[in-house]
């Protein structure tokens, strides 16, 4: 979801531009939520003009509603780096849930972004989550296609999943951000294996 438009920088120096200012809504409206947080401190905090500010969104509104979206799309660039590599679909959840906890400890943010838009913005809430469900329900769709994982109906498979990645992340990424969550997604691997894993009979 893109909501720039025409707004869309079209040269370098406009989406570096353009960096600054999501980066600084992330610490912004992170740390002092929709309601209070201010265009002034926001393009202070990115080092540019407020008049530059209005050169890519026409509200803050707007802005929140970008930030979503992008924080959705880093993340999901950066899940797909970590499991490329994996040899099979087990791996590839421990990967990627290993990955989404260190993500969420760099962008302590992201929580408290995402879940303030489903007051905030609920579209972009719901858009958030329904692309993250989509992308991982065609990942799944690959994994039984592959012989992977048992057959059967992947969507509300892929929605659990994601739900088992959130509260993980939420305490691990969050609450306990010290802790060592090794053992803990191993724990977490094994019961997704045994749950996804072809039956004797089909192996």
């Amino acid at each position: 979801m893109n909501v720039l438009g025409e707004k869309t920088p079209k040269t370098a120096r406009g989406r570096r531009t353009l960096r600054k200012i999501l980066d600084a809504a992330e610490l912004e409206f992170g740390a002092r939520g929709f309601h209070e947080a201010s265009v002034a401190s926001i393009t202070a905090n990115a080092g540019v003009a407020q008049g530059t500010f209005y050169i890519y969104f026409d509200s803050k509104e707007l802005l929140f509603r970008e930030l979503v979206a992008d924080l959705g799309l880093r993340l999901r660039s950066y899940l797909h780096e970590a499991v490329s590599d994996s040899p099979n679909r087990t791996e590839a959840e421990r990967q990627g849930l290993l990955a989404f906890i260190g993500f969420v400890r760099e962008h302590g943010n992201l929580y408290r972004i995402v879940m303030e838009s489903q007051f905030v913005d609920p579209e972009a809430f719901r858009l958030y989550f329904m692309e993250f469900g989509t992308a991982y329900q065609a990942g799944l769709d690959r994994a039984v296609a592959s012989g992977e994982v048992r057959p059967g109906e992947t969507e509300g498979r892929s929605w659990a999943l994601m739900g088992i990645s959130l509260f993980a992340g939420l305490r691990y990424g969050i609450w306990e951000p010290e802790r060592d969550i090794n053992p803990l997604v191993d724990s977490i691997t094994d019961m997704i294996d045994r749950g996804l894993r072809p039956s004797p009979a089909a192996e």
